[in-house]
């Protein structure tokens, strides 16, 4: 049989952007984009909301709401019921003790200082964006995921895209054996500038003056947590002064000097590893630590706050200047998200007679092990509460001949009484497990639980109660002002517009797989934002 011969053509690649930028601002609410437009400059948040397409509603879509589930969730597309990442830290039964999110015993120090340098995505269970993206291309295309914390780096760059991060104690940008058995050499010729050391040679004040914020409570007030070596939470900060009283370098991290720093080592990432300019797509992933820090310690009504926002507008739009210039208008691809949003202030909240409260947790763990006592026998029940989850000490109810479930269910009950006030609702590790829970706040505990980390009970606080003992505030929860953060895409391919439509951080990845036609990461649960990949230009 004779076969007709067919003539090769070489197909081009459809076109794709030259570089994807992935931009988490870590602890940013959505409202961040509205409250102080006023004094936003053209091209940075208001050029986002202009010239993107902007998901108004979008939310993290699991408890608890923190920076290392957030960072996996936002590149992996998956709940920590997936992508593992259940807390930044969590117990480990068989260990007995509490484990860190990118913690890594296995590898060691690169540049920077040994203690930092133990870090790698090793618990992070499944494939993120940047993977994919690499082997799209054969790993042709490059990753770089650059942060001040290091689970803001080393889980948006995936298992196989490099990582850097911030040492506190060198002033340096740093990754682990991981990655590189040695710096590259942009990054040490960066080091070599001594960044962090010029931006904390100065005073941090605010960008105008200070009776013109007016998004803000007071600047001297008695609810945010003032910086070792002062009395009160008051411009101008004399860094210079503060730095010796405080961590070190460490001190950058809150200031709006994070962000900058943070934006110098992205420069010299793209133009030290030549990022775009390539024949594949490259991914640079950057997570601005600062606004968690700064948020903190001096809470969502702040001055310092609004001046963080209002200083990080301004460093965006050179930074998107910069892009225009380096690769043309729409020749990358944006995407902005955060990794959670933010409660107020708890006594805030009370002073203005809203229902809010710290929840003594050391309290509840001292009534639950009289409890149990008192009901089961002599021992060490408990073996850990963190994260409002509660660990049994299951090798001592099997040794006993007990009841597993009972006692979960007995607990609860025991929890849910009057004498504990914070606590709204209590479920088990037997619910988690056997029921299948669509809406509400005990399926935003399901997404966050994994069958083999999270714990034997799980608590709802109240709203505006957080597990929370020291003057600022914290996040976690499922409610939304944890939960609604900016979800906006910009750039090659998108045309602007805006939708309310509920959407979620975990149909980021699936969106970007859309429009580079890759693989999705391979816990994907999120799916594919319609508005934006069925209408590109």
């Amino acid at each position: 049989m004779v076969f007709p011969a067919f003539s090769q053509q070489n197909t081009p690649n459809p076109k794709k952007p030259k570089l994807v930028v992935g931009i988490v601002i870590d602890q940013m609410r959505q409202e961040y984009f509205y409250k102080f437009q006023d004094r936003y400059t053209q091209g940075g948040f208001k050029r986002l909301l202009d010239q993107g397409f902007v998901m108004k509603n979008g939310h993290y879509n699991y408890i608890p709401t923190f920076t290392g589930p957030g960072h996996a969730s936002v590149y992996t597309g998956a709940t920590p019921s997936t992508h593992g990442i259940i807390s930044n830290n969590w117990y480990v039964r068989d260990l007995g003790k509490m484990i860190y999110c990118a913690e890594d015993s296995t590898v060691n120090a690169v540049g920077g200082s040994g203690p930092n340098g133990k870090i790698s995505p090793r618990n992070m269970l499944s494939t993120s964006i940047a993977d994919e993206l690499r082997f799209s291309s054969n790993k042709r295309s490059k990753t770089v995921a650059i942060a001040i914390k290091d689970r803001g780096a080393s889980l948006p760059a995936g298992h196989t895209g490099d990582a850097y991060w911030f040492d506190s104690n060198t002033g340096e940008f740093m990754t682990s054996t991981y990655y590189h058995a040695e710096l590259p050499q942009w990054v040490k010729s960066f080091n070599e500038k001594k960044l962090a050391e010029k931006y904390l040679s100065q005073k941090w004040e605010t960008l105008y003056p200070i009776d013109s914020y007016v998004q803000s409570i007071a600047d001297d007030n008695e609810f945010e947590g003032p910086f070792i070596g002062m009395d009160k939470t008051v411009f101008p900060y004399d860094l210079p002064a503060l730095r010796g009283n405080n961590d070190n370098f460490g001190l950058i991290s809150t200031t709006p000097f994070g962000n900058s720093l943070t934006l110098d080592m992205a420069y010299a990432a793209i133009e030290g590893e030549k990022l775009g300019k390539g024949n594949d797509t490259d991914l640079l992933a950057i997570s601005f630590s600062s606004p968690d820090y700064i948020g903190h310690r001096f809470g969502p009504t702040s001055v310092e706050l609004e001046d963080s926002y209002l200083r990080l507008d301004q460093e965006l739009e050179k930074f998107f200047n910069y892009l225009d210039k380096e690769y043309g208008k729409d020749e990358y691809l944006v995407f902005v998200t955060a990794d959670h949003a933010v409660a107020d202030i708890v006594e805030y909240m009370q002073s203005e007679n809203v229902p809010a409260g710290n929840f003594n947790t050391r309290f509840v763990l001292t009534q639950l092990r009289g409890f149990c006592v008192l009901n089961y026998g002599n021992g060490n029940w408990i073996s850990n509460m963190s994260n409002e989850q509660i660990y049994l000490n299951q090798t001592l109810i099997k040794d006993k001949g007990l009841d597993p479930e009972k006692i979960q269910r007995d607990l609860a009950e025991f929890l849910l009484s009057s004498r504990f006030q914070g606590i709204k609702e209590v479920y088990t590790a037997t619910d988690m497990r056997r029921m299948d829970y669509i809406t509400g706040r005990k399926h935003l505990l399901q997404m966050g639980y994994n069958h083999k980390a999270s714990g034997d009970l799980l608590l709802v606080l109240e709203p505006a109660w957080l597990s929370n003992s020291y003057r600022g505030t914290t996040h976690g929860t499922g409610y939304t002002y944890d939960t609604h953060v900016p979800i906006v895409f910009m750039g090659w391919g998108i045309k602007p517009g805006q939708s309310s439509r509920y959407v979620t951080v975990t149909d980021i990845a699936p969106t970007l797989s859309m429009l580079l036609n890759i693989r999705l990461p391979n816990g994907t649960t999120g799916q594919p934002i319609l508005e934006i990949v069925d209408d590109i230009r």
